[in-house]
C-alpha cells in the first residue's frame, strides 16, 4: 500500500434527484415491511420535472396478493411518496410535493423468482439473487469510515439540518461535496481541496449574498472537520459554476441506486455492484452488504485490524454463501484466514444465510428510509436504525480467535 498520496470522496444531499428516489423506494420498503415483515419489495424511482414513477416487483400480505391491490393500497403509496417528497423540502414550481404527477407501476413478483428464495420442506431460504458484496472499516474517523467521504456526508448533513431549522434561509435541498485530504504514512494530514455546490435561493450567486453562502459553508467545514486538517492553503470551491437556483429533479433526472459509491465508501474500497434503497433484506445485495460492514468494523474495532475489507458471495436460490474473504491489508493482528475461520465459527451469525443476516441485524423491519441519504455506514445505531453499526460482536471474535 502507498503511504503517502491525494484520495478524494463525495457526496450528494438527500435533495439530490437520485437521493430522492432512492428515499422514495425506501419509504415504499418500509410502508410494505410495516404491513408484512415478510413482503418481498423490489421497488425502482425515477424522478423528473413534476413526475414522480414507481416500478418494480412486490409482495405482501394484506397490501398486494394474486395481482390485486387491497382498497386504498395505492392511495397509501402515493401519499407515502409525497410525504417523502415533503420532508426533503421540495416545494418548487419545477418539483413540488403536492402537484407533481405520480405513477405507480408496481407488480407482482415473479414466481420463477420466488420459488428459488421462498423456503419449502428441507430447503432453506435462498439468496434473492447472485452476486458479490464488499464491506470495510478503518481507523480513519471514529466512525471507523474513510475520512474523506465521513468528511463530505456530515457537511451536506449539517447543511440539511440548518435549512430545516431555517438558520440558511438561503439553502435549497439540491447539493454535492466532496474532500480531498493528503494522507502520509497512510494518515489524513491535511485538506487540500474542498468542494460545496449548493442549490440556493436567488440571488444568492453574486455580490453580499453570495459572499454570504460562500461564508456559511466555510463556516461548515470548519465544524466538521478537525481543526489541524484546514490550512490557509485549503482550496475551496463553491458553486464554481455560478448561479444554482434550478436544481433536484427539475435541473436533472433521477433514478434509485445511482449513488452506491456515495452509498458506501467513497472508492476507498470494492463494491460488489448492486444498489441498496428499494430493496427488501431477502435481496443479499443489501443485507449482505450490511453484515460484511459490521463484520468488517467489528474486527476493527476489536483491534484485530486497521483496515479491513470482507468480501461475501451468494448464488440466486441458495442459502450458505460461495465464499468469505477478509483482508486487513497488512494491518492485522492476526492471519486474515484465522479471522475467516472464527467468523465460520460464530453460531449467533447463523452461518451467513440471507436468513442468519436477517435474523442477527433484525433487518425485517421499516427501517430503511433514514438509511437513503448521507451513507449507509458511518451512522450511529438508535433503537432499532443501522444496526450493522452496531460493534456488538467483539467479544466473539476475540473469543473465537482465542479458541
Amino acid at each position: 500500500m502507498r503511504s503517502n498520496y491525494l484520495f478524494t470522496s463525495e457526496s450528494v444531499s438527500e435533495g439530490h434527484p437520485d437521493k430522492v428516489a432512492d428515499q422514495i423506494s425506501d419509504s415504499i420498503v418500509d410502508l410494505f415491511l410495516s404491513k408484512d415483515p415478510e413482503a418481498r419489495i423490489a421497488c425502482e424511482t425515477l424522478t423528473t420535472t413534476q413526475l414522480v414513477v414507481l416500478a418494480g416487483e412486490i409482495r405482501c400480505k394484506g397490501v398486494f396478493e394474486n395481482g390485486e391491490w387491497a382498497d386504498g393500497a395505492e392511495a397509501e403509496i402515493e401519499a407515502a411518496v409525497r410525504e417523502t417528497v415533503k420532508k426533503i423540502g421540495y416545494e418548487q414550481s419545477g418539483f413540488h410535493w403536492e402537484t407533481f404527477r405520480f405513477e405507480n407501476n408496481l407488480h407482482a413478483q415473479s414466481a420463477h423468482i420466488a420459488q428459488g428464495v421462498d423456503a419449502s420442506g428441507n430447503k432453506d431460504e435462498g439468496a434473492g439473487d447472485q452476486g458479490i458484496m464488499f464491506g470495510f472499516a478503518c481507523d480513519e474517523t471514529p466512525d471507523l469510515m474513510p475520512a474523506t467521504l465521513d468528511y463530505s456526508h456530515k457537511i451536506l448533513a449539517r447543511m440539511a439540518a440548518d435549512r430545516h431549522a431555517g438558520t440558511a434561509p438561503f439553502l435549497e435541498p439540491d447539493a454535492k461535496s466532496q474532500v480531498t485530504l493528503r494522507f502520509e504514512n497512510g494518515k489524513p494530514v491535511a485538506a487540500t481541496a474542498i468542494v460545496v455546490s449548493t442549490q440556493h435561493a436567488p440571488g444568492y450567486d453574486n455580490g453580499d449574498k453570495e459572499a454570504e453562502l460562500h461564508n456559511y459553508v466555510k463556516s461548515v467545514v470548519a465544524d466538521v472537520l478537525p481543526a489541524d486538517l484546514l490550512s490557509d492553503a485549503t482550496e475551496y470551491h463553491i458553486n464554481p459554476t455560478g448561479s444554482f437556483e434550478i436544481g433536484g429533479p427539475d435541473g436533472d433526472a433521477g433514478l434509485t441506486g445511482r449513488k452506491i459509491i456515495v452509498d458506501t465508501y467513497g472508492g476507498a474500497a470494492p463494491h460488489g455492484g448492486g444498489a441498496f434503497s428499494g430493496k427488501d433484506p431477502t435481496k443479499v445485495d443489501r443485507s449482505a452488504a450490511y453484515i460484511t460492514r459490521y463484520l468488517a468494523k467489528n474486527i476493527v474495532a476489536a483491534g484485530l485490524a486497521k483496515r479491513c475489507t470482507i468480501q461475501l458471495a451468494y448464488a440466486i436460490g441458495v442459502s450458505k454463501p460461495l465464499s468469505l474473504y477478509v483482508n486487513t491489508h497488512g494491518t492485522g493482528t492476526v492471519a486474515d484466514d484465522a479471522i475467516e475461520t472464527a467468523i465460520a465459527g460464530i453460531a449467533k451469525l447463523g452461518g451467513l444465510t440471507p436468513r442468519g443476516i436477517r435474523t442477527h441485524l433484525s433487518l425485517n423491519k421499516p427501517i430503511y428510509r433514514p438509511t437513503a441519504a448521507y451513507g449507509h455506514f458511518g451512522r450511529k445505531p438508535e433503537g432499532d436504525l443501522f444496526p450493522w453499526e452496531k460493534t456488538d460482536l467483539v467479544d466473539d471474535l476475540k473469543a473465537a480467535l482465542a479458541a
